[in-house]
This record gives structure tokens, sequence and C-alpha cells, in this order.
């Protein structure tokens, strides 16, 4: 008699697992990561530039309102869009940063940006429906929309368009099974923010072709030197993601939010009570603290401390021979060009961190275009660990003067 034990995995395969699952590539930065991390325990020092986590700790009174969450109670469900007192704290956000009125039924919190990402995708997209998406670009964008059945159709930018997707170039990629765009304001992995034209332009575009407007925002407040424009101040028809990971600090939250066209809230709403039943509830909570005008400051600290990095990084990246073209005016990213050194971005980065200890991420992870001669740097580390990575990559790469 066979024993259940003896029999092998593969036999037990009835049918193979979903293709879409095969098509989603995997998130090249979370590997470099998962490397990095391994090799840390292993007791060699790594300087981490490869992800785009913040490395200031959450802000005091976002912990201490987490604390009391948790000690009053607040361990239950939540409604599926989000506490009421977080949405109307999120709309009020709106009226004194933008200046637009945002009704907190319009607001859905979400786990992390990705949950409302995953909202959008699901409402919008239909099998077979593509979204245009720049390239480079954030590469989870696509693949959600693989996971319901669409397509991420790539739109090649360089940096002659600031390596931003804007409608000319949106209209000349525009297909028959085109539904809308999705672009980001400051973007990842390139830093780049869309002006007010640029973003009125594209929304022209997509009601043109009845189709919709996906703006990421998520590293709104990340900036510097000037604002970046929400689209929210030029229409309230376009979608809207936004996230407490980036300029508030609270990655390991999880914790996002969108906004819909009134008209798509109820199915928002529905797609939540399905998808997720709720958000952390204490987590919620703590968030409330992010708008305080105690916190603010001690975001608009961080986001000085991060321009002083930017600052310093950028000059010392082109001086060693990395073709950076643009100084970025937001998130927390150098998107460096490398054909100087190698045309295997993906190699480039493990040599990095195998034999420097240097973590950076390949341009591979955010699209098709030249991204094989173009890695990624995340000023989220100090001053003195960059100018350590700096000193470590002169000695392999040398530097001009």
């Amino acid at each position: 008699m066979t024993k259940s034990s003896d029999i092998s995995a593969s036999s037990l395969a009835t049918r193979p697992f979903a293709k879409r699952v095969g098509e989603i590539e995997p998130f090249r930065v979370v590997e470099v990561l998962t490397r990095a991390k391994a090799l840390e325990a292993k007791g060699h020092d790594i300087i981490h530039l490869e992800v785009g986590e913040p490395d200031f700790t959450t802000a005091e009174p976002i912990i201490a309102a987490g604390q009391l969450a948790l000690a009053n109670g607040e361990t239950y469900y939540s409604q599926a869009a989000g506490i009421p007192e977080l949405r109307v704290a999120i709309s009020n956000h709106y009226k004194t940063e933008y200046g637009v009125d945002v009704a907190p039924a319009r607001i859905m919190v979400t786990p992390g940006a990705s949950g409302a990402l995953l909202l959008i995708a699901a409402l919008l997209v239909d099998a077979g429906d593509g979204m245009l998406l720049a390239d480079p670009g954030y590469p989870c964008n696509r693949h959600f929309l693989r996971l319901v059945e669409g397509e991420g159709q790539l739109v090649p930018v360089g940096p002659e368009h600031r390596y931003q997707l804007n409608a000319k170039v949106a209209a000349e990629y525009w297909q028959d099974n085109t539904i809308g765009a999705m672009v980001a304001s400051p973007a990842n992995p390139t830093g780049e923010i869309l002006t007010r034209q640029e973003l009125s332009d594209l929304y022209d575009l997509c009601v043109k072709n009845k189709g919709h407007l996906v703006v990421d925002e998520i590293y709104h407040g990340l900036t510097y030197g000037k604002a970046a424009v929400s689209i929210l101040e030029i229409t309230d028809q376009a979608f809207v993601i936004n996230s407490f990971s980036k300029y508030f600090g609270m990655t390991g939250w999880r914790l996002g939010w969108l906004v819909a066209p009134e008209n798509a809230v109820v199915e928002m709403e529905k797609l939540a009570q399905n998808l997720f039943i709720s958000m952390s509830t204490m987590g919620q909570h703590a968030a409330l603290a992010a708008f305080t005008p105690e916190t603010k400051k001690i975001f608009d600290e961080r986001r000085d401390e991060f321009a002083k990095r930017r600052d310093y990084l950028l000059p010392e990246l082109r001086r060693l021979g990395f073709d950076i073209p643009h100084q970025p005016a937001g998130a927390l990213y150098l998107y460096a060009g490398i054909s100087k050194f190698s045309n295997d971005s993906q190699q480039f980065c493990m040599d990095m961190l195998e034999k420097h200890g240097v973590a950076i991420t390949p341009g591979l992870d955010f699209g098709r275009n030249q991204s094989n001669s173009h890695v990624r740097f995340a000023y989220t580390t100090s001053i003195e660990r960059l100018q350590e990575a700096v000193r470590r990559m002169e000695k392999v790469l040398g530097g001009k003067d």
C-alpha cells in the first residue's frame, strides 16, 4: 500500500496554476532586500539604497495614538471604507493643502496604496482591457492590471519627456482596448512631477476617449522646491491613490486611501467589503494623529533631510559616471543610467551588493524601456551612509573630477 507521504507533490497537482501567475514578474527590489538581509545576517555591512522606505521610524505622536487606541479597545472591525473620523481628517487635509473640497464619502481608507490599486483595477478593468502606463514606472501597476485579466500598456518615456506620460505621447499609444491612463506624480523611480497643464491635458484626453484617469499621489509632501499639483484641483472625476507610507512614514502600518468620483463610491465599497472587510482599526486611529500641526512639523523636517540627501548624492553619482539628466523634484529616488559601466542592470546590482555591500535596484524592475541600462538609488539612509556608499562605488567604478 502506498503511503500518502510517498506521493510526490507533482503527482498531486492535477491542474497547473493560473496562467496569470506566470506572467506576473517578481518584485526585484524585494529580492534584492531579501539577499541584502541574508548577507547582513552573516555579518556583512550592507548600505541599503534599494527600498523606497523612509528610514525614520513612525513619528511619536502617531505611535502614542496607536497605543491609546489599543488601550481603549479599538480592536474590532471598522467600516469597509474606514472609520468616519479618518475619512473626515483626510477630507480636511485636501482642503488645507490643496484648497479643494472632497466629500468624506468619496474617500476610502485601504490596506496600503496597494489596496487602493486593487480596488481601482477591479472596478475599471474587464478582461482584455488595457491601461496606459509610463515606462519606466512602478512595476506593481501592470501586475495588478494583469491580475484582473487586463494589461498594462507600457509607453516608453525618456529624459525628453521628463520620464512622464503626457497627453501627446498617450494619444499616440491609445489603442482600441485602452480604457484609460495611470500616472504618478511624483513618480517612482524617477521622482519627476507632472505640471498642472500636463495633468489637465491628460484628463482632457481621457474624457475625449471616454477613458479613466488614475493618478498616484503617494509621494505628495515629499517634494523639494515646489508642491505637486493634485488632479483633484482640476477635476473630481479622476481616481486618486495615496498612502500613509511615504510622507507620513507609516510603511509597516499598511494604510492608504483612494478618492473616487461620486458615482463610483457604492461599487468601490462593495468591493472593499468582499476583498478586505476592513483595515487595521487601531492603525486608523493612529493615523488620525498624522494630521496635527505637531506631527506635520516632524514630517516637514524629515522632508528637508531627504532634500539634503538628494542634493549630496546627485552630484556624487554624476561624478562617478552615472547618467542622471534631471534633478528630480520629488519622491526618494535617483534613476541613473549605467551605460558607462554595464548593459546588465541585474548583474550590476548583484555585483554591487555581493562584492561591495551596496544594495540598489535594477532598472528591470520598472519596465522595458532601456531598463537594462538603468538602476535606482533610494536616498533613504543617512548622509554618512551615503558617503560610505559613494566611497565603496568609487573604488570599483572610479570617478571623474
